[in-house]
């Protein structure tokens, strides 16, 4: 049996190969049939440049239906895919390609006057280009090639992908992703969510994260179905395609500015079925705001680079805001203290995970796999968070966000819920920076609510004195126009000890 991801997508394209898979913003269409041909002569250029099987291709281009076309084209011929974030930078990439040795580098034309010295210098000789039209030397290169490839063997150990980390905390780490992990994620996924034959899902998420490539894209692949494919985030286009579409992916963000549109009304979502946030926690005041609005509950959950999705608020039942829900199908999830014993409903703890979807390490990083899974298989998170009684999960934060002060240990989301519940306040991110005394200090930032009084340090803290123990009480509160995030939503709270430990802060 060949355990080839795109064998599993194969299996479930429609019959009528001249259904859509891709509706773009020009009103064309993408047909299935179309999408295998053009796919075929991609896997078909990279097998005939000599790459093989388990060799890399690193992939560093806008949003087009030719970078999703390549990503089953990489999979088609066995070859490992290599997403990178289209913001890096010459120093970051140079890392990235020095570590993973691809044997072919698909780029943005704007990268190639630095691009091209470093693939030299690395030994890289398959070079492309891919704009953000779709156009490019790898089309050029590809035109005219057979439009059949038989799709390459592969174990459901083998890697699919590599992703790379954020790094805040250091050098990226390559995550190994095999197709099973991929594959059995997808199946959940699919039955999970309760895809429907007729629906039509709403991308406008990038692809190069896990959220828009592999949540999205594969739901969509597994269902044999359409997708409206957007090139980034539109909240009145968006608003256009909830009237003829059923569910919708996307980041806080989208959300929050979704609500900042007059038309986004009960009759806009009539049409709509599902509504899923992920990537960064969604504000229960959202989630609130959202129902009230639309009237659908949006549907949180929690998943990682490492791992796919883990956790899923359920389709039918109580989408409970401010949890991420129960485990999925086939993940074993639990919750440990310092010393790996497992927590009681409530309690903090360490967040560990199990399952077909969990990675097998990180790429040529031996000794710190040894580290991040224990003894009995279980991988290590990094994640903080606690059950309830009836079995939903919260995130309370990042082991490494913790707050050590003066000894005792402050969960920086106990202190930001707090804040979020003041007058005036939008939003907030509470850090640690370093203080001669306390070990750290607990800072807050906070953004002002848009035509509200704007709150004020002196005024966060007295309130939260009554709120909080002391120890968890802010010694600053800074309050700024908006908090820095990163492409996929998520407060860079390294950013904000940095900027706060300065000197005279």
């Amino acid at each position: 049996m060949n355990e080839n991801l795109y064998s599993l997508f194969e299996s479930r394209f429609p019959a009528d190969r001249g259904r859509p898979l891709l509706l773009l913003e020009d009103g064309r269409a993408v047909t299935y049939g179309e999408a295998e041909a053009r796919c075929a002569q991609y896997a078909g250029l990279l097998a005939g440049l000599g790459l093989a099987p388990g060799d890399r291709v690193a992939v560093q281009v806008e949003k087009s239906p030719e970078a999703l076309l390549l990503y089953l084209a990489c999979l088609r011929a066995g070859l490992v895919y290599l997403p990178l974030n289209s913001a890096y930078q010459e120093g970051e990439v140079g890392y990235f390609l020095e570590n993973a040795e691809p044997g072919a580098v698909v780029a943005q034309p704007r990268s190639m006057p630095w691009l091209a010295p470093l693939a030299a210098r690395l030994g890289i000789r398959h070079l492309f280009t891919l704009d953000e039209r779709g156009e490019g030397s790898l089309v050029d290169a590809a035109r005219g090639g057979p439009v059949r490839f038989t799709t390459v063997g592969r174990a459901g150990g083998d890697l699919a992908a590599i992703l790379y980390t954020s790094g805040t905390t250091g050098r990226s780490k390559g995550a190994m992703i095999t197709h099973r992990n991929l594959a059995s994620n997808a199946t959940v996924l699919h039955a999970y969510w309760g895809f429907r034959p007729d629906d039509v899902l709403v991308h406008m998420l990038p692809l190069f994260h896990v959220h828009g490539l592999f949540v999205a894209c594969h739901c969509v692949l597994m269902n044999g179905t359409a997708m409206r494919f957007h090139a980034k985030f539109d909240a009145g286009r968006a608003l256009e395609d909830f009237r003829r579409s059923s569910v919708f992916m996307g980041v806080p963000t989208f959300y929050t500015r979704l609500l900042a549109e007059p038309g986004l009304t009960r009759e806009a979502c009539a049409a709509m079925r599902l509504f899923v946030s992920g990537s960064a926690p969604l504000l229960a005041e959202t989630h609130a705001d959202f129902a009230a609005r639309t009237g659908h509950r949006i549907l949180e959950r929690y998943g990682m680079t490492e791992t796919g999705m883990l956790t899923s608020n359920p389709l039918a039942g109580e989408r409970r805001p401010g949890t991420v829900g129960f485990p999925l199908p086939g993940t074993s999830v639990r919750v440990v203290d310092d010393e790996g014993r497992a927590c009681t409903a409530g309690d903090i703890g360490h967040i560990q995970v199990k399952g077909d979807n969990v990675l097998p390490g990180y790429w040529r990083m031996p000794e710190r796999n040894k580290e991040e899974f224990t003894p009995d298989g279980f991988f290590r998170t990094g994640d903080v968070g606690f059950f309830s009684a009836d079995g939903y999960l919260s995130i309370v934060g990042r082991s490494k966000d913790l707050i050590i002060t003066g000894g005792y240990n402050v969960y920086p989301k106990e202190v930001e819920l707090a804040i979020d519940e003041l007058p005036g306040v939008a939003e907030s991110a509470v850090v640690g920076v370093p203080h001669p005394d306390f070990g750290e200090a607990v800072t807050a930032v906070v953004v002002a609510r848009p035509g509200a009084p704007a709150p004020t340090e002196a005024g966060v803290i007295a309130a939260l004195k009554s709120r909080l123990a002391n120890f968890k009480v802010p010694k600053r509160v800074f309050v700024v126009k908006e908090l820095p995030r990163n492409t996929m939503g998520k407060v860079q709270k390294n950013v904000l000890r940095e900027r706060y430990s300065a000197p005279g802060d």
